[in-house]
């Protein structure tokens, strides 16, 4: 098994949150966040520690895998209860390209930060940075790799049509980053679209974990499979029960042995004991214990912003575990 795949980034960033709290904001189309409730000021400031530790464990425990973990701190004085997902406002890809999209809530606006981007640029080749926040004021949204699951390899943009998946911003990425458009419409049992494609669907380089039942269209469904079949993928179907543990919300990582998987515990108790054997092929199964952020309703992989940069070799740079405030 090779160590490396463009599709598996052996760097992450993540956002250690201060002012976690399940985003009112974003509660209206996502069917896996749970409502907020009123609650005094003991009750929100244990669930944003239990957070807060959550990631600071998620982190560990991919520097221990071999993954170099950028951790920087968020202390919620702009009102930003969902920095704990920074793929959704920005991605890098190989050749030192940085994109910034536009959110659709506007409190998620907040969390874009310049010292991440100076972050990438000082420590990995940066060549550009494309800036698709301005369309925030034109209501065109694109929520990063939450609206959009990438195929590095095929080159192909798996996205699912939603108020945070707008068709506009869609082409302009694809024709940026030279990705081909793939957009289908979902349905969960009440008839709901899906917010983020990343909860549906996971990508990694050998496999790629789908939640076919969730897709509307048959045809689309049945195309979707062959595509990914025909790079050599193996296809395992997640079913909504499984999708609705997060099961499909991983990612695949260049660890310090090889691939790993990173899911959380509740994903990965609710795969079967073949489907693990189908992704340990290829990959460890790292499972992470974040049940917290879950209300939230996003999981790991929307916790982890991966790096597809070159890295700039520094002598002093031989730290896996980057904690920045």
């Amino acid at each position: 098994m090779s160590l490396l795949s463009i599709q598996a980034p052996a760097a992450v960033v993540m956002i250690r949150p201060h002012g976690f709290l399940p985003n009112p904001e974003t509660a209206a189309d996502n069917a896996f966040q749970r409502t907020a409730v009123a609650a005094d000021a003991i009750e929100t400031a244990s669930l944003a520690a239990a957070a807060r530790d959550e990631v600071s464990a998620a982190a560990r425990a991919l520097t221990a895998a071999g993954v170099r973990v950028h951790v920087f701190d968020d202390h919620g004085e702009n009102g930003t209860p969902d920095s704990v997902f920074p793929n959704n406002w920005f991605s890098t890809h190989p050749g030192g390209h940085v994109a910034l999209y536009p959110m659709h809530s506007a409190n998620r606006r907040r969390e874009r930060r310049a010292d991440i981007i100076e972050m990438l640029k000082a420590e990995y080749r940066v060549q550009d940075v494309i800036d698709y926040s301005g369309l925030e004021y034109d209501d065109v949204f694109l929520e990063g790799t939450g609206a959009m699951v990438l195929d590095h390899i095929a080159r192909i943009a798996y996205t699912a049509r939603s108020r945070r998946a707008d068709p506009v911003a869609l082409e302009r990425f694809c024709t940026h980053f030279n990705f081909e458009p793939i957009c289908f419409d979902t349905a969960d049992a009440h008839g709901q679209p899906i917010y983020h494609t990343n909860v549906m669907m996971s990508v990694a380089t050998e496999f790629a974990l789908v939640g076919f039942d969730l897709i509307v269209d048959a045809a689309r469904r049945d195309e979707i499979h062959r595509r990914l079949a025909e790079t050599g993928r193996t296809v395992i179907a997640l079913d909504n029960a499984q999708i609705a543990s997060f099961a499909g919300n991983a990612l695949e990582l260049s660890g310090r042995d090889g691939r790993v998987l990173a899911l959380s515990r509740r994903a990965f108790e609710c795969l079967s004991p073949r489907q693990r054997k189908l992704i340990e092929r290829s990959a460890q199964l790292l499972p992470l214990d974040v049940p917290t952020i879950e209300m939230a309703g996003g999981s790991v992989r929307c916790m982890l912003a991966g790096i597809h940069l070159a890295r700039r070799r520094r002598p002093d740079s031989s730290s896996s575990l980057s904690m920045l405030a």
